[in-house]
């Protein structure tokens, strides 16, 4: 999934976008962005829109990203993002892409100026609720009304998402199982709630990206060095099969991410 570079100032320091970009192979990368690209086939609009907002461009500095599906479906497409190495990297893939250093707290757009905004995993990168609350409201501000908000978040209702929250970060970036700072997230009941709040009517929700993740990664990286492509791309299909669990009750324990569909008021 696409993974924000939208940190607290000290990550920033770090170079986030350097430091995550070696800590995931390119195998998991494919995936990710597969299944990002299959939940925007279902949820954009089928005519074009005029202006589709995409607030932060990791996936398209490190791989191929959403680029390909997002130009499909708009006529214009900006990207934002807060760190100047990853809009560096995606300006290199994507030369023509209009990419902009933009905080989501604070955007520098008028109101009602976009049709669409897609926000993968974005706002579950900040150290308090109230930031992931005023970046709602500054998507809500520029967003035209009947305007589509397609967004995604670190699932906190999946056991997994709730233990990592809850464990020290400085452990879970020594094991290398988080390489980037992970932050505040919500699970798809509150996340609902708090979209209906800020002004914006539910039309669908989804979980996505069901495989046991950090085994995943760990896999895919150990293929990446030994395994054949046509074992590469039997493990892709493999992956795959896990997202049958979107049409199971129990969805929201097993995906990774949450995923809204919804509108302006």
């Amino acid at each position: 999934m696409g993974h924000t570079s939208v940190f607290h100032e000290n990550s920033r320091k770090d170079d986030p976008f350097i430091n995550a970009n070696a800590k995931f192979p390119t195998l998991w990368r494919h995936h990710s962005d597969r299944i990002n690209t299959a939940l925007l086939r279902r949820w954009l609009p089928a005519s074009h829109t005029d202006l589709l907002l995409k607030t932060d461009l990791f996936d398209e500095a490190i791989s191929e990203g959403l680029h390909s599906i997002l130009t499909l479906h708009a006529r214009r497409l900006i990207g934002i993002d807060l760190s100047l190495s990853v809009i560096s990297e995606a300006r290199l893939r994507y030369p023509h892409l209009q990419a902009i250093e933009a905080d989501v707290r604070c955007l520098p757009f008028p109101d009602a100026k976009f049709d669409v905004i897609v926000s993968n995993s974005t706002l579950d990168h900040f150290e308090l609720l109230d930031e992931l609350v005023v970046s709602l409201h500054e998507l809500y501000r520029i967003l035209r009304p009947g305007g589509q908000l397609i967004l995604t978040l670190d699932n906190l209702a999946n056991p997994l998402i709730f233990l990592r929250n809850k464990l020290p970060f400085y452990l879970l970036h020594h094991l290398g199982i988080v390489p980037y700072f992970v932050g505040v997230t919500l699970g798809p009941y509150r996340l609902r709630h708090l979209l209906k709040g800020v002004g914006f009517d539910i039309i669908e929700a989804d979980a996505i990206l069901h495989c046991p993740r950090v085994l995943a990664v760990a896999v895919a990286r150990c293929l990446e060095k030994h395994a054949s492509p046509k074992t590469q791309k039997v493990f892709l299909r493999f992956l795959t099969v896990f997202e049958h669990c979107s049409c199971l009750p129990m969805r929201f324990f097993t995906g990774h991410f949450v995923a809204i569909r919804a509108i302006k008021r």
